[in-house]
């Protein structure tokens, strides 16, 4: 796919990766549609884009929400005139033990409220973003690409049932929608990014950060910006669909 003058949409495009994937498209001339629930970093978002020339739609939306998620794709498709490329990037985490054990007596446990909530944004958010996205793509007849946000955490992480269930259905998904979509001219692919330098991981003590990146075989943290290169590498080779890219440094967890 040519990038220049498509219309890309980004959940949780305010800041952090999702922001760095918005900027990577508009710096290939694309036009941009953030959707996500802080006005603040809308706001800064759209002028940081904005100034690199490029159209700029923003609309306050939970991507758990259907009748939000339908509302958001209609008004970007009313103002840039189009829907080229989905990337479900918005997510959250509530980590926790399933349970926790103190003295031989459970002491804690994952509630049902930190379940659910990560279970309908991360995965519940992403299958209606891409439903939305594959059915407006449709009718406008151009074919597209969903790329939603993985992780290395897919494969099952200490602490995060929740988030680790959810990001491999993730993974699932993408492959089931690039058998389904293919006929309609849509490809679909995943990123699974490793311990990415977003605000959270930036904010470590240096103690933390480096048992964090101890085990990372290029001992650092990732940058949005490389996690954002894969975003347009799976928009951009029209040969890729239906596969998750991980990029981790080497780490496996």
């Amino acid at each position: 796919m040519q990038l220049k003058d498509k219309v890309i949409a980004v959940t949780g495009g305010g800041r952090g990766i999702g922001k760095a994937i918005a900027t990577a498209f508009a710096s290939r001339g694309a036009h941009i549609a953030l959707i996500d629930m802080n006005p603040d970093d809308l706001e800064k978002a759209n002028i940081d884009l904005t100034a690199l020339g490029v159209r700029v739609h923003t609309s306050i939306a939970n991507v758990a929400k259907e009748e939000q998620v339908a509302e958001a794709l209609d008004a970007v498709i009313a103002n840039l005139g189009r829907l080229d490329v989905m990337v479900n990037n918005a997510g959250i985490t509530r980590d926790a033990q399933l349970i926790k054990v103190k003295d031989g007596a459970v002491a804690g446990k994952m509630s049902l409220a930190q379940w659910q909530a990560v279970i309908d944004v991360d995965l519940t958010g992403v299958f209606l973003c891409a439903r939305e996205a594959a059915e407006r793509m449709v009718r406008l007849g151009n074919g597209g690409v969903i790329i939603s946000v993985s992780s290395i955490s897919r494969a099952g992480n200490f602490g995060q049932t929740n988030y680790s269930a959810a990001k491999a259905g993730v993974a699932a998904m993408t492959v089931v929608w690039a058998k389904e979509l293919a006929r309609y001219g849509i490809r679909t692919g995943a990123i699974a990014p490793g311990f990415t330098r977003t605000d959270i991981l930036a904010s470590m003590t240096p103690e933390t950060l480096e048992r964090v990146t101890a085990p990372v075989p290029l001992r650092r943290l990732g940058l949005p910006e490389e996690i954002a290169h894969a975003a347009v590498f799976v928009a951009e080779n029209e040969f890729f669909s239906g596969r998750c890219l991980d990029v981790d440094g080497g780490l496996r967890l």
